[in-house]
């Protein structure tokens, strides 16, 4: 039977509800961390689990993944919208937010704020011998909002100063 698409916008929106149960139902629940690659890019040592690109997964309503920073040293520096939660799975460091440094070890929260003009975060594992792992997640409202959530999504050279914001985002009061 051929897709037929309904003639209103309730219809369509039950037509995307079938499709996505049926997507959902397909899909794996359960991603087993041993069978997915690490990813090296501009912030580090990744190991993903949930991202939009991972179609196999019946959810793709968080990005979700594993940071690894090798011993001594630290990720790359990303100008970001913030909003994102982690876990320190193994390790001692600190992470810079805005160059305020906030220290963790293993088995510590952390919560990365949310702010108009975006936040500057990076993190350094302070254990010369041993990497530290911080497991991180978010929302994904990429479709919803775009990855530059408001205030841009840019991966930063050391040094490298945060673009400046295109629309003026100050509160007034007229």
């Amino acid at each position: 039977m051929g897709e037929q698409q309904r003639p209103n916008r309730l219809g369509r929106l039950i037509d995307l509800r079938d499709k996505q149960r049926a997507t959902w139902s397909a899909g794996q629940s359960v991603v087993a961390g041993r069978d997915l690659p690490w990813e090296d890019n501009e912030l580090g040592r990744q190991k993903w689990y949930m991202h939009p690109d991972m179609t196999e997964n019946s959810l793709s309503s968080l990005l979700f993944w594993v940071q690894e920073i090798p011993p001594g040293g630290r990720s790359g520096r990303l100008h970001y919208q913030g909003g994102t939660v982690g876990y320190v799975w193994v390790g001692r460091g600190y992470t810079l937010i805005d160059d305020e440094r906030h220290d963790w070890s293993a088995g510590d929260v952390l919560n990365l704020p949310v702010r108009t003009d975006g936040i500057t975060v990076q993190h350094v594992n302070l254990d010369e011998d041993e990497p530290a792992r911080l497991v991180l997640t978010e929302p994904n409202l990429l479709d919803a909002l775009g990855v530059d959530r408001g205030c841009g999504f840019h991966p930063l050279a050391e040094g490298e100063e945060p673009p400046k914001p295109d629309v003026d985002t100050t509160l007034r009061r007229d």
